[in-house]
């Protein structure tokens, strides 16, 4: 049988990517749905959406390395498979136990597919130019899987009711699994490496540690007892990872990743990159819903320019690349995405789609996809082919640790603004002053993550590829 075309599997493989990124926004515009259909309380309805971060975020290393050492297409269809029976579960869920255990099953699911997946692509395509395009493939389906979900989240459960959300992702994972196995081929078997299990054990138990601190957090506030607790154990644990990555022969996270500067410099950039990019997602929904009035499918059809905008930004980021270098596409990306948020911290109490939202979050689009690409690319340009699974665990945990981070700390300052002014303001105009607060700070975190940028990255030729000009990978004789 003929190997289908490298443009086809890049398909498949984005496909995946774009349904791990549905699923962690489709929830947001139901949850009042599924609050009520499964018998939610407050704190019980907050895990529907953390048990699958958490989970996600605490394995994506594992499942990078895993990717590496058993095979990329092998861990990519055992993630589907989980994931998407997950999924069908949670769709049949009738009680808050069952729900949020199922969500963490879904979380681990992803955190094999995500890693997996960019593994085989960045495989496919060599560094230069056709990786930058990858990249901008990648980045495209990335924002708008975040942005297609807060839309099908609204559209399914106004028409048919919040199971189908769970329903979409499930039928969604087994057609990407089917294609996966149809079209990205079969590596030839070589020798396999030992995993490492007590490193994978705890820094999935210090992941877990911090991501849950930094969500209880939100709801229990920062000087909580468990929540320092949580805090206490994560830095406990990260010090024992150290210590057993340094004796161990075979360590989950080998020194070698690190040995470019750019892993490093990509990776924190990410993270600060990443605890607005997931912020966002959540407290605009949120203003459209609670302040404007908008009902869940409004909401969600709402997302559209945003989406657009973002799927225009990453088709356009080579191009951009080629005339400026990476290294001011990537200034001009956070630049113009931080000017979005600036806009989006005007939002009245008493304003529009069209005069508050429309404006601003087409330009956050445009510059969140341009800066998604350069920071993935520049995470991992310098990696090896052996390393290439263990990179986009990396680059998705930082990502995701540092979206829980950051969604705590602006979901705090916001509800602490709100409590202020509900003293002396109209409800909705003490609630969309945390909101603008919330999106200020973010617009704040922004330009940092630009100045930091501009200090840290390396100046590129206007001709070059989307990131530091870095060795082929080399065959690592799996897919």
């Amino acid at each position: 049988m003929p190997r289908p075309p490298r443009g086809a599997i890049l398909a498949v493989l984005a496909a995946a990517q774009f349904t791990v990124m549905l699923a962690t926004s489709i929830v947001n515009v139901a949850l009042p749905q599924i609050r009520a259909g499964v018998g939610l309380s407050d704190s019980a309805t907050t895990w529907v959406v953390n048990a699958y971060g958490l989970a996600f975020g605490a394995l994506l290393l594992a499942g990078g390395r895993a990717a590496d050492l058993l095979g990329r297409r092998r861990v990519l269809l055992a993630g589907l498979g989980v994931f998407g029976s997950a999924s069908a579960a949670a769709a049949l869920a009738a009680s808050p136990g069952v729900l949020i255990a199922v969500r963490a099953v879904q979380g681990a699911g992803a955190a094999a597919v995500a890693p997996a997946a960019l593994a085989l692509a960045l495989g496919l395509h060599p560094p230069g130019p056709a990786r930058s395009r990858a990249l901008a493939v990648w980045g495209a389906v990335s924002g708008a899987g975040g942005a297609a979900g807060v839309v099908l989240g609204g559209v399914l459960t106004r028409a048919w009711g919040w199971p189908w959300i769970f329903h979409a992702v499930a039928i969604g994972s087994f057609a990407v699994l089917t294609a996966t196995a149809a079209c990205v081929p079969a590596a030839a078997r070589t020798e396999r490496a030992r995993f490492d299990l007590i490193g994978t054990a705890v820094s999935a138990l210090a992941l877990t540690a911090l991501v849950w601190g930094v969500a209880s957090a939100r709801r229990a506030g920062w000087t909580d007892p468990a929540v320092l607790a949580a805090f206490a154990a994560a830095a406990v644990l990260v010090v024992a990872f150290l210590r057993i990555e340094r004796s161990a022969a075979v360590p989950l996270v080998p020194p070698r990743l690190f040995a470019a500067r750019e892993v490093a410099v990509g990776n924190l950039l990410t993270a600060l990159f990443g605890s607005v990019w997931i912020a966002l997602f959540f407290f605009l929904p949120l203003y459209q819903q609670q302040v404007l009035g908008e009902d869940p499918l409004t909401t969600g059809l709402g997302q559209l320019p945003l989406a657009a905008a973002n799927m225009l930004g990453a088709s356009l980021a080579p191009a951009l690349v080629r005339r400026v270098g990476s290294r001011t596409a990537l200034l001009a990306a956070l630049l113009t995405e931080a000017t979005g948020m600036l806009w989006l911290s005007r939002i009245g109490a008493h304003g529009s789609f069209f005069t508050d939202v429309l404006g601003p979050s087409a330009l956050v689009g445009l510059g969140l996809s341009v800066a998604f690409v350069q920071l993935t690319g520049l995470s991992v340009a310098a990696v090896t082919g052996p390393d290439a699974g263990l990179a986009g665990g990396l680059v998705n945990t930082t990502r995701q640790v540092g979206g829980a981070v950051g969604l705590a700390v602006l979901a705090t300052v916001a509800g602490t603004v709100t409590s202020h002014a509900a003293g002396h303001q109209p409800p909705l105009e003490a609630l969309t002053a945390g909101y603008r607060t919330a999106f200020a700070l973010g617009a704040a975190i922004l330009a940092g993550t630009a100045a930091l940028a501009a200090l840290l990255v390396r100046r590129t030729p206007a001709d070059g590829p989307a990131h530091a000009p870095a060795p082929q990978p080399a065959a690592s004789g799996r897919p």
